[in-house]
């Protein structure tokens, strides 16, 4: 079940968890949680961090999470980075779009660094 932050509440200041938070209200500091939803009511100043985030209210400040989607209600102010990004028509967004994936490092970077790794002694 996810916590609540309700239309009629305000927060000031940094919020930090490891499960789901919906926010309904406002809240002014950055926010990172496993899964955020921001409700049509809902709006938040400052960064986001997220694995999945979903966008229905106001965002204004920079967003990072795996799975981004902005409903046709949502207005981001503000870059996104993100693995997957949806839109619906009628979402509002200015800033960048990165996307971000894990990659692997170049060939000549894991020769190197299996080079100059010390070999284990062997033992008899």
């Amino acid at each position: 079940m996810a916590s609540l932050i309700s239309s009629d509440i305000t927060i000031e200041g940094n919020l930090i968890g490891d499960g789901e938070l919906q926010i309904d209200g406002t809240v002014k500091g950055d926010v990172k949680v496993a899964k955020l939803t921001i409700g049509d009511t809902g709006h938040v100043e400052g960064t986001i961090s997220a694995e999945v985030v979903e966008v229905r209210g106001r965002i204004i400040g920079a967003l990072s999470a795996k799975q981004v989607r902005l409903y046709g209600t949502a207005y981001v102010d503000g870059d996104i980075t993100h693995e997957q990004l949806a839109m619906e028509t009628g979402a509002f967004f200015q800033g960048r779009s990165l996307k971000f994936s894990r990659v692997a490092p170049p060939p000549a970077q894991a020769a190197l660094a299996a080079q100059t790794a010390t070999p284990e002694p062997i033992s008899e």
